[in-house]
Protein backbone atom coordinates (compact mmCIF):
# COMPACT_ATOMS: atom_id res chain seq x y z
CA UNK A 1 0.00 0.00 0.00
CA UNK A 2 1.39 3.49 -0.82
CA UNK A 3 1.33 6.10 1.56
CA UNK A 4 0.74 9.47 0.45
CA UNK A 5 0.47 13.18 2.48
CA UNK A 6 -2.60 14.22 3.25
CA UNK A 7 -4.45 10.61 3.01
CA UNK A 8 -6.48 9.18 5.55
CA UNK A 9 -5.80 5.75 6.53
CA UNK A 10 -7.11 3.41 9.80
CA UNK A 11 -4.13 2.57 12.25
CA UNK A 12 -3.91 -0.42 14.37
CA UNK A 13 -1.19 1.08 17.04
CA UNK A 14 1.41 -2.04 17.80
CA UNK A 15 4.16 -0.27 19.91
CA UNK A 16 4.76 3.13 22.20
CA UNK A 17 8.14 5.12 20.24
CA UNK A 18 10.27 7.26 22.10
CA UNK A 19 8.91 10.94 22.28
CA UNK A 20 5.38 9.39 23.51
CA UNK A 21 3.97 8.59 19.83
CA UNK A 22 2.53 5.71 19.12
CA UNK A 23 3.74 3.49 16.65
CA UNK A 24 1.83 1.71 13.48
CA UNK A 25 3.51 -0.39 10.64
CA UNK A 26 1.98 0.06 6.95
CA UNK A 27 3.71 -2.47 4.62
CA UNK A 28 6.92 -2.43 6.87
CA UNK A 29 6.52 1.06 6.98
CA UNK A 30 6.55 2.81 10.44
CA UNK A 31 3.93 5.46 10.95
CA UNK A 32 4.34 7.55 13.95
CA UNK A 33 0.77 8.45 15.49
CA UNK A 34 0.74 11.21 18.05
CA UNK A 35 -1.72 11.43 20.96
CA UNK A 36 -1.92 7.28 19.92
CA UNK A 37 -1.38 4.54 22.57
CA UNK A 38 -0.79 0.11 22.10
CA UNK A 39 -4.02 -1.19 20.97
CA UNK A 40 -5.79 2.44 19.79
CA UNK A 41 -7.22 1.88 16.61
CA UNK A 42 -7.36 5.06 15.18
CA UNK A 43 -8.43 7.16 11.67
CA UNK A 44 -5.51 9.16 10.78
CA UNK A 45 -4.08 11.44 8.52
CA UNK A 46 -0.49 11.51 7.07
CA UNK A 47 1.39 14.91 7.69
CA UNK A 48 4.75 13.82 6.60
CA UNK A 49 5.81 11.46 3.97
CA UNK A 50 9.64 10.31 3.54
CA UNK A 51 11.61 7.36 2.36
CA UNK A 52 11.21 5.19 5.80
CA UNK A 53 8.56 6.82 7.72
CA UNK A 54 5.46 8.85 7.67
CA UNK A 55 3.80 11.05 10.65
CA UNK A 56 0.07 10.98 11.18
CA UNK A 57 -2.21 13.19 13.59
CA UNK A 58 -5.30 11.52 14.54
CA UNK A 59 -8.78 12.01 13.60
CA UNK A 60 -11.09 9.65 15.40
CA UNK A 61 -10.04 7.05 17.88
CA UNK A 62 -11.97 4.50 16.68
CA UNK A 63 -11.44 1.58 19.03
CA UNK A 64 -9.68 2.80 22.49
CA UNK A 65 -6.72 0.69 24.17
CA UNK A 66 -7.33 -1.06 26.75
CA UNK A 67 -4.46 0.74 28.70
CA UNK A 68 -6.46 3.98 27.76
CA UNK A 69 -8.03 6.02 31.13
CA UNK A 70 -9.99 9.12 31.38
CA UNK A 71 -7.48 12.50 31.54
CA UNK A 72 -8.18 14.46 34.26
CA UNK A 73 -6.74 17.45 32.66
CA UNK A 74 -9.05 19.90 30.88
CA UNK A 75 -6.12 20.85 28.60
CA UNK A 76 -5.07 16.91 28.08
CA UNK A 77 -4.17 16.54 24.11
CA UNK A 78 -3.81 20.03 23.03
CA UNK A 79 -1.23 21.07 25.96
CA UNK A 80 2.03 19.93 25.28
CA UNK A 81 2.71 19.50 29.15
CA UNK A 82 2.04 16.43 30.07
CA UNK A 83 1.14 14.06 26.88
CA UNK A 84 0.52 10.62 28.45
CA UNK A 85 -2.56 11.53 31.11
CA UNK A 86 -4.65 9.19 28.79
CA UNK A 87 -2.14 6.02 29.50
CA UNK A 88 -2.79 4.39 32.98
CA UNK A 89 0.35 5.42 35.06
CA UNK A 90 1.70 1.82 34.98
CA UNK A 91 2.18 1.39 31.29
CA UNK A 92 3.44 4.86 31.55
CA UNK A 93 6.35 3.11 33.45
CA UNK A 94 6.47 -0.23 31.54
CA UNK A 95 6.82 2.03 28.11
CA UNK A 96 9.39 3.96 29.87
CA UNK A 97 11.73 1.10 30.74
CA UNK A 98 11.46 -0.49 27.66
CA UNK A 99 12.60 3.00 25.95
CA UNK A 100 15.96 2.72 28.06
CA UNK A 101 15.72 -1.09 26.91
CA UNK A 102 15.36 -0.67 23.16
CA UNK A 103 17.89 2.68 23.19
CA UNK A 104 20.28 0.72 24.60
CA UNK A 105 20.22 -2.39 22.51
CA UNK A 106 19.61 -0.69 19.10
CA UNK A 107 21.22 2.39 19.58
CA UNK A 108 24.17 1.51 22.00
CA UNK A 109 24.15 -2.59 21.04
CA UNK A 110 24.08 -4.06 24.56
CA UNK A 111 21.47 -6.41 25.12
CA UNK A 112 22.87 -8.03 28.11
CA UNK A 113 22.29 -4.94 30.47
CA UNK A 114 19.76 -5.43 33.29
CA UNK A 115 17.45 -2.16 33.30
CA UNK A 116 15.38 -2.57 36.29
CA UNK A 117 12.07 -1.76 36.54
CA UNK A 118 11.16 2.09 36.69
CA UNK A 119 10.43 3.43 40.24
CA UNK A 120 7.14 5.32 40.26
CA UNK A 121 6.99 9.07 41.33
CA UNK A 122 5.60 8.61 44.80
CA UNK A 123 3.15 11.76 43.51
CA UNK A 124 1.45 11.27 40.27
CA UNK A 125 0.60 14.72 39.96
CA UNK A 126 0.67 17.87 41.81
CA UNK A 127 4.77 16.84 42.12
CA UNK A 128 6.50 20.14 40.64
CA UNK A 129 7.82 22.42 42.39
CA UNK A 130 8.39 25.03 39.43
CA UNK A 131 6.30 25.97 36.62
CA UNK A 132 6.71 28.54 34.16
CA UNK A 133 4.19 30.23 32.31
CA UNK A 134 4.16 32.66 28.68
CA UNK A 135 1.93 35.48 28.63
CA UNK A 136 0.58 35.89 25.34
CA UNK A 137 -1.51 39.02 23.19
CA UNK A 138 -3.87 36.53 22.67
CA UNK A 139 -5.43 33.22 24.05
CA UNK A 140 -5.22 29.97 22.04
CA UNK A 141 -8.90 28.58 22.38
CA UNK A 142 -9.52 25.29 23.08
CA UNK A 143 -11.76 23.21 20.93
CA UNK A 144 -14.83 23.79 23.42
CA UNK A 145 -13.88 27.10 23.29
CA UNK A 146 -14.39 27.98 19.77
CA UNK A 147 -17.81 28.06 19.84
CA UNK A 148 -18.32 30.52 23.06
CA UNK A 149 -18.82 34.05 22.95
CA UNK A 150 -18.25 34.74 26.81
CA UNK A 151 -14.73 33.64 26.61
CA UNK A 152 -11.95 36.60 26.48
CA UNK A 153 -9.58 36.33 23.75
CA UNK A 154 -7.16 39.11 24.21
CA UNK A 155 -5.08 37.42 26.57
CA UNK A 156 -3.39 34.20 28.03
CA UNK A 157 -0.76 33.41 30.89
CA UNK A 158 -0.04 29.58 30.29
CA UNK A 159 1.47 26.79 28.63
CA UNK A 160 2.35 26.73 24.74
CA UNK A 161 0.67 24.58 22.33
CA UNK A 162 3.25 21.85 21.26
CA UNK A 163 5.37 22.91 18.41
CA UNK A 164 4.49 26.71 18.78
CA UNK A 165 6.26 29.92 20.01
CA UNK A 166 3.50 32.21 19.59
CA UNK A 167 0.28 29.75 20.64
CA UNK A 168 -0.66 29.82 24.45
CA UNK A 169 -3.01 28.44 26.29
CA UNK A 170 -4.66 30.10 28.63
CA UNK A 171 -4.24 27.82 31.60
CA UNK A 172 -6.19 28.59 35.42
CA UNK A 173 -5.77 24.73 36.43
CA UNK A 174 -2.37 23.18 36.21
CA UNK A 175 -2.34 19.59 38.03
CA UNK A 176 1.67 19.06 37.99
CA UNK A 177 1.84 21.92 40.58
CA UNK A 178 -0.14 22.07 44.07
CA UNK A 179 -2.98 24.18 44.69
CA UNK A 180 -1.87 27.00 45.90
CA UNK A 181 0.17 27.60 42.59
CA UNK A 182 -2.49 27.75 40.57
CA UNK A 183 -4.23 30.65 42.95
CA UNK A 184 -1.26 32.32 42.52
CA UNK A 185 -0.85 31.87 39.49
CA UNK A 186 -4.79 33.10 39.06
CA UNK A 187 -3.92 36.32 41.28
CA UNK A 188 -1.35 37.14 38.86
CA UNK A 189 -3.10 37.12 35.77
CA UNK A 190 -5.95 39.09 36.91
CA UNK A 191 -3.12 41.67 38.06
CA UNK A 192 -1.70 41.76 34.16
CA UNK A 193 -5.59 41.59 33.20
CA UNK A 194 -5.50 45.29 35.06
CA UNK A 195 -2.30 46.68 34.44
CA UNK A 196 -1.90 49.86 31.99
CA UNK A 197 1.40 47.93 30.50
CA UNK A 198 0.63 45.69 27.79
CA UNK A 199 1.75 41.74 27.61
CA UNK A 200 4.76 41.00 25.55
CA UNK A 201 3.77 40.16 21.86
CA UNK A 202 5.63 36.84 20.83
CA UNK A 203 5.99 37.61 16.88
CA UNK A 204 6.20 41.51 17.34
CA UNK A 205 8.37 41.75 20.34
CA UNK A 206 7.10 44.70 22.13
CA UNK A 207 5.28 44.90 25.97
CA UNK A 208 5.76 44.41 28.81
CA UNK A 209 4.71 41.46 30.94
CA UNK A 210 6.73 38.03 29.87
CA UNK A 211 6.39 35.42 32.09
CA UNK A 212 4.92 33.88 35.35
CA UNK A 213 7.59 31.86 37.47
CA UNK A 214 6.37 29.78 40.44
CA UNK A 215 8.91 27.73 42.78
CA UNK A 216 7.96 25.89 45.28
CA UNK A 217 9.66 24.39 48.27
CA UNK A 218 8.37 20.93 49.29
CA UNK A 219 10.66 20.83 52.51
CA UNK A 220 9.27 24.25 54.03
CA UNK A 221 5.94 24.23 51.76
CA UNK A 222 6.78 28.05 50.68
CA UNK A 223 6.40 29.69 47.42
CA UNK A 224 8.43 32.22 44.60
CA UNK A 225 7.07 34.45 42.67
CA UNK A 226 8.98 35.20 39.37
CA UNK A 227 7.63 38.05 37.70
CA UNK A 228 9.74 38.69 34.33
CA UNK A 229 9.50 41.69 32.45
CA UNK A 230 10.69 43.55 29.25
CA UNK A 231 11.67 46.69 31.15
CA UNK A 232 11.96 47.65 35.02
CA UNK A 233 9.57 49.69 35.86
CA UNK A 234 9.33 48.88 39.53
CA UNK A 235 5.90 50.94 40.75
CA UNK A 236 3.85 48.61 38.17
CA UNK A 237 4.77 45.37 39.69
CA UNK A 238 5.45 46.35 43.17
CA UNK A 239 2.22 46.55 44.79
CA UNK A 240 1.70 43.19 43.09
CA UNK A 241 4.66 41.43 45.20
CA UNK A 242 2.77 43.61 47.96
CA UNK A 243 -0.62 41.92 47.50
CA UNK A 244 1.01 38.39 47.04
CA UNK A 245 3.06 38.62 50.45
CA UNK A 246 0.43 39.85 52.49
CA UNK A 247 -2.84 37.67 51.47
CA UNK A 248 -0.37 34.70 51.31
CA UNK A 249 1.79 33.56 54.27
CA UNK A 250 3.39 30.84 51.98
CA UNK A 251 4.86 33.31 49.39
CA UNK A 252 8.15 34.44 51.09
CA UNK A 253 9.95 35.61 48.19
CA UNK A 254 8.78 37.78 45.11
CA UNK A 255 11.47 38.72 42.60
CA UNK A 256 11.28 40.76 39.03
CA UNK A 257 13.46 39.28 36.27
CA UNK A 258 14.18 41.75 33.45
CA UNK A 259 14.85 41.37 30.13
CA UNK A 260 14.93 42.59 26.60
CA UNK A 261 16.10 40.02 24.88
CA UNK A 262 14.24 38.76 21.97
CA UNK A 263 14.67 34.87 23.04
CA UNK A 264 11.74 33.21 24.46
CA UNK A 265 14.01 32.03 27.54
CA UNK A 266 12.41 33.23 31.24
CA UNK A 267 15.70 34.57 32.38
CA UNK A 268 16.46 38.01 33.44
CA UNK A 269 19.45 39.67 32.30
CA UNK A 270 19.25 40.98 35.65
CA UNK A 271 17.00 40.53 38.93
CA UNK A 272 15.32 42.63 41.13
CA UNK A 273 13.98 41.75 44.72
CA UNK A 274 10.47 42.91 45.42
CA UNK A 275 10.06 41.41 48.51
CA UNK A 276 11.03 38.60 51.43
CA UNK A 277 13.97 36.90 50.56
CA UNK A 278 15.69 36.34 47.64
CA UNK A 279 16.09 32.63 47.47
CA UNK A 280 14.03 29.30 48.53
CA UNK A 281 15.76 26.35 50.61
CA UNK A 282 14.73 23.29 49.73
CA UNK A 283 15.83 19.65 51.11
CA UNK A 284 17.28 16.42 49.60
CA UNK A 285 17.74 13.99 52.48
CA UNK A 286 20.22 15.58 54.82
CA UNK A 287 21.18 18.05 52.57
CA UNK A 288 19.43 21.83 52.24
CA UNK A 289 20.24 24.06 49.24
CA UNK A 290 19.45 27.65 48.33
CA UNK A 291 17.22 28.01 45.02
CA UNK A 292 16.82 31.16 43.78
CA UNK A 293 14.68 32.17 40.75
CA UNK A 294 17.33 30.77 37.69
CA UNK A 295 18.92 28.22 39.79
CA UNK A 296 18.76 24.55 38.00
CA UNK A 297 17.43 22.35 40.27
CA UNK A 298 15.28 18.95 39.83
CA UNK A 299 12.19 20.07 39.34
CA UNK A 300 10.33 17.07 41.01
CA UNK A 301 12.17 17.05 44.51
CA UNK A 302 10.47 14.09 46.35
CA UNK A 303 12.31 12.26 43.18
CA UNK A 304 15.57 13.99 43.17
CA UNK A 305 15.99 12.15 46.36
CA UNK A 306 15.27 8.74 45.75
CA UNK A 307 17.52 9.13 42.43
CA UNK A 308 20.49 10.39 44.37
CA UNK A 309 19.98 7.68 46.55
CA UNK A 310 20.52 5.29 43.50
CA UNK A 311 23.54 7.22 42.51
CA UNK A 312 24.98 6.96 45.94
CA UNK A 313 24.21 3.48 46.12
CA UNK A 314 25.87 3.03 42.51
CA UNK A 315 29.13 4.87 43.68
CA UNK A 316 29.79 2.07 46.71
CA UNK A 317 31.65 4.71 48.37
CA UNK A 318 33.72 3.74 51.41
CA UNK A 319 34.87 7.10 52.83
CA UNK A 320 38.05 6.22 51.11
CA UNK A 321 36.93 7.50 47.23
CA UNK A 322 38.17 10.44 45.35
CA UNK A 323 34.89 11.13 43.49
CA UNK A 324 34.55 13.54 40.54
CA UNK A 325 31.20 15.08 39.32
CA UNK A 326 30.74 16.05 35.97
CA UNK A 327 28.05 18.72 34.97
CA UNK A 328 27.63 19.12 38.68
CA UNK A 329 25.05 22.09 38.21
CA UNK A 330 25.20 23.89 42.25
CA UNK A 331 26.60 20.71 43.24
CA UNK A 332 23.53 18.82 44.90
CA UNK A 333 24.88 15.46 43.56
CA UNK A 334 28.12 16.17 44.99
CA UNK A 335 27.57 17.35 48.28
CA UNK A 336 25.06 14.17 48.39
CA UNK A 337 27.93 11.96 47.87
CA UNK A 338 30.50 14.37 50.78
CA UNK A 339 29.52 12.21 53.72
CA UNK A 340 30.74 8.82 51.72
CA UNK A 341 33.48 10.04 50.06
CA UNK A 342 37.37 11.03 50.76
CA UNK A 343 37.03 14.12 48.54
CA UNK A 344 34.57 15.29 45.93
CA UNK A 345 35.73 17.77 42.75
CA UNK A 346 32.54 18.79 40.46
CA UNK A 347 33.26 20.64 37.54
CA UNK A 348 30.52 22.69 35.89
CA UNK A 349 30.80 25.76 32.81
CA UNK A 350 27.84 28.02 34.44
CA UNK A 351 30.02 30.25 36.75
CA UNK A 352 27.07 31.25 38.77
CA UNK A 353 26.25 27.56 39.31
CA UNK A 354 29.67 27.26 40.86
CA UNK A 355 28.96 29.94 43.03
CA UNK A 356 25.23 28.68 43.84
CA UNK A 357 27.49 25.51 44.44
CA UNK A 358 29.88 27.01 47.32
CA UNK A 359 27.12 28.26 48.98
CA UNK A 360 25.55 25.13 49.64
CA UNK A 361 28.99 23.63 50.08
CA UNK A 362 28.83 26.04 53.48
CA UNK A 363 25.47 25.95 54.15
CA UNK A 364 25.36 21.94 54.71
CA UNK A 365 28.97 22.22 56.62
CA UNK A 366 30.76 19.96 54.01
CA UNK A 367 34.71 20.57 53.55
CA UNK A 368 36.01 17.96 51.45
CA UNK A 369 33.95 19.17 48.18
CA UNK A 370 35.57 21.78 45.47
CA UNK A 371 34.50 23.54 42.11
CA UNK A 372 36.18 24.12 38.99
CA UNK A 373 34.63 26.37 36.67
CA UNK A 374 34.84 26.47 32.82
CA UNK A 375 34.75 24.40 29.51
CA UNK A 376 34.72 20.98 31.37
CA UNK A 377 36.77 19.07 28.53
CA UNK A 378 38.74 21.94 29.22
CA UNK A 379 38.84 21.50 32.84
CA UNK A 380 39.53 17.45 32.13
CA UNK A 381 42.57 17.98 30.55
CA UNK A 382 44.25 19.66 33.37
CA UNK A 383 43.31 16.62 36.29
CA UNK A 384 46.18 14.44 36.51
CA UNK A 385 44.66 12.50 39.76
CA UNK A 386 42.62 9.12 38.74
CA UNK A 387 39.32 9.32 40.31
CA UNK A 388 38.20 6.12 42.42
CA UNK A 389 34.28 7.04 41.16
CA UNK A 390 33.06 9.29 37.74
CA UNK A 391 29.96 10.71 38.20
CA UNK A 392 28.55 12.28 35.32
CA UNK A 393 24.99 13.97 34.56
CA UNK A 394 25.24 15.70 30.92
CA UNK A 395 22.36 17.71 29.34
CA UNK A 396 19.67 15.83 26.89
CA UNK A 397 22.69 16.40 23.98
CA UNK A 398 25.00 13.98 26.28
CA UNK A 399 28.79 14.06 26.37
CA UNK A 400 30.85 16.19 24.42
CA UNK A 401 33.40 13.61 22.72
CA UNK A 402 36.76 15.59 23.92
CA UNK A 403 35.02 15.15 27.46
CA UNK A 404 34.30 10.85 26.29
CA UNK A 405 38.13 10.93 25.71
CA UNK A 406 39.60 12.69 28.58
CA UNK A 407 37.24 10.04 31.09
CA UNK A 408 38.57 7.31 28.84
CA UNK A 409 42.25 8.91 29.11
CA UNK A 410 41.38 9.34 33.41
CA UNK A 411 40.44 5.55 33.62
CA UNK A 412 38.41 6.33 36.61
CA UNK A 413 37.40 2.35 38.32
CA UNK A 414 33.71 3.06 38.35
CA UNK A 415 31.29 5.14 36.29
CA UNK A 416 28.29 6.36 37.72
CA UNK A 417 26.18 8.26 34.42
CA UNK A 418 22.96 10.10 34.96
CA UNK A 419 20.57 10.28 32.07
CA UNK A 420 18.05 12.28 31.05
CA UNK A 421 18.02 10.73 27.26
CA UNK A 422 17.99 7.05 27.06
CA UNK A 423 18.92 7.50 23.49
CA UNK A 424 22.57 9.74 24.42
CA UNK A 425 22.79 7.30 27.01
CA UNK A 426 23.14 4.89 24.75
CA UNK A 427 25.15 6.94 22.20
CA UNK A 428 27.96 7.84 25.20
CA UNK A 429 28.17 3.62 26.08
CA UNK A 430 29.26 2.69 22.53
CA UNK A 431 32.03 5.05 23.36
CA UNK A 432 32.77 3.91 26.38
CA UNK A 433 32.07 0.08 26.20
CA UNK A 434 35.00 -1.35 24.79
CA UNK A 435 37.00 0.02 28.47
CA UNK A 436 33.98 -0.31 30.85
CA UNK A 437 30.62 -2.75 30.89
CA UNK A 438 27.43 -1.72 31.79
CA UNK A 439 26.28 -3.66 34.93
CA UNK A 440 22.78 -2.46 35.82
CA UNK A 441 20.80 0.36 34.74
CA UNK A 442 17.72 1.96 37.26
CA UNK A 443 15.19 4.41 35.60
CA UNK A 444 13.96 6.37 37.87
CA UNK A 445 10.05 8.44 37.01
CA UNK A 446 11.04 12.25 37.68
CA UNK A 447 8.13 13.40 35.58
CA UNK A 448 4.62 11.29 35.29
CA UNK A 449 2.36 11.43 32.47
CA UNK A 450 5.14 12.54 29.91
CA UNK A 451 8.00 9.98 27.86
CA UNK A 452 10.92 11.19 29.99
CA UNK A 453 12.85 8.92 31.68
CA UNK A 454 15.72 9.44 34.24
CA UNK A 455 18.24 6.54 34.29
CA UNK A 456 21.26 5.82 36.37
CA UNK A 457 23.86 3.60 34.80
CA UNK A 458 26.22 1.86 36.74
CA UNK A 459 29.71 1.22 34.38
CA UNK A 460 32.51 -0.64 36.06
CA UNK A 461 36.30 -0.61 34.22
CA UNK A 462 36.50 -4.37 32.44
CA UNK A 463 39.40 -6.24 33.82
Amino acid sequence: MTIKKKQEIELLIEQAAFGGKGLARVDGLAVFVDQAVPQDRVLARILKKKKNYAEARMLELLAPSPDRVPAPCYYSGTCGGCKWQFLAYAKQLFYKRQHVQESLAHIGQVNDVVVHPVIASEMPFGYRNKMEFSCATRRWLMPEEMQRDDVPKDMAVGLHVPGTFDKVLDIERCLLQQDLGNQLLAEVRGYIGRSPLPIYGLRTHEGFWRFVVLRHSVAHDQWMVNLVTRANIREQVQPLADALMEKYPQVVSVVNNVTARKAGVATGEYEVLLAGQPFLLERIGACEFEVSANSFFQTNTRQAEVLYDVVRDYARLTGEETVMDLYCGAGTISIYLASGAKTVTGFEVVESAVADAHANCRRNGIENCRFVGGEIRNSLALVREKPDVLVVDPPRAGMHQDVVRRILALKPGRIVYVSCNPATLARDVIALKETYRIAEVQPVDMFPHTYHIESVARLEARM
